[in-house]
């Protein structure tokens, strides 16, 4: 049975949303809903917050959940990408003589995603795969409605083939940021964007709501205070 590191990451710099990983949601931090989620389906010692924020430090084990360590201040920079993130809390817990099979990677910002998903995720991923990834199915479509601007002046389809209906172009899908099941030996060996044996997992697009901008947390909101979920 393979053992897996739940890992969420939560820089303190957010500039879109300012302190947005701690920010109230409906009643709690936003935060919490990861931990929560994280919670349900392993013990605390195999969740790990990745923060460099002592603010976020505060809140996660004002939840009763212990931050292992404070990261560096060369991975909380803008530059600095959720691979490194990754690594670096992979090498913390080998250090402490645990080993993992793979990282289950929650990130804050998905308030919506169900304790579901990530079951279902999991259940598709085996260790001959790099990574499961949770999706949604993209509004803009290259085969349809996808332009480049050319010569800075017409737009230009993308994509050489064209369909007339939307309904006859292939479906084309976009990661949400909800969850990500990857296999460390992969994580070792590439990073996620060299990845090639990758599964999608697909979500509805209010569960695959991703909270990075002012609008994004308005709409939010607006479900939440209609209960659409």
């Amino acid at each position: 049975m393979n053992r897996f590191l739940y890992i969420i990451p939560a820089r303190g710099g957010s500039k879109g949303i300012p302190h947005k990983n701690i920010k109230s949601f409906n009643g709690k931090e936003l935060i919490r809903y990861s931990i929560e989620a994280a919670r349900l389906m392993t013990d605390d010692e195999n969740i790990c917050v990745s923060t460099d924020d002592d603010e976020i430090i505060k809140v996660v084990e004002n939840a009763g959940l212990h931050v292992p360590f404070k990261r560096p201040e060369y991975l909380a920079t803008d530059n600095c990408g959720t691979y490194d993130v990754i690594l670096h809390a992979i090498e913390f817990y080998e250090k402490q003589g645990k080993e993992y099979d793979a990282i289950v990677l929650l990130q804050p910002t998905s308030p919506f995603r169900k304790v579901s998903d990530i079951e279902n995720s999991i259940s598709l991923y085996n260790n001959d795969l790099d990574m499961v990834v949770s999706v949604k199915e993209s509004s803009s479509n290259p085969f349809f409605n996808a332009y480049i601007l050319e010569n800075n002046k017409y737009l230009s389809s993308l994509l050489k083939e064209k369909f007339q209906r939307r309904q006859d172009a292939p479906p084309v899908y976009e990661y949400n940021g909800a969850v990500y099941v990857m296999n460390i030996s992969s994580l070792k060996k590439n990073t996620m964007k060299d990845f090639s044996k990758v599964v999608p997992y697909v979500m509805d697009e209010i569960s695959s709501l991703d909270l990075d901008t002012p609008l994004d947390w308005a709409i939010a909101e607006a479900i939440a205070e209609k209960k659409l979920i």
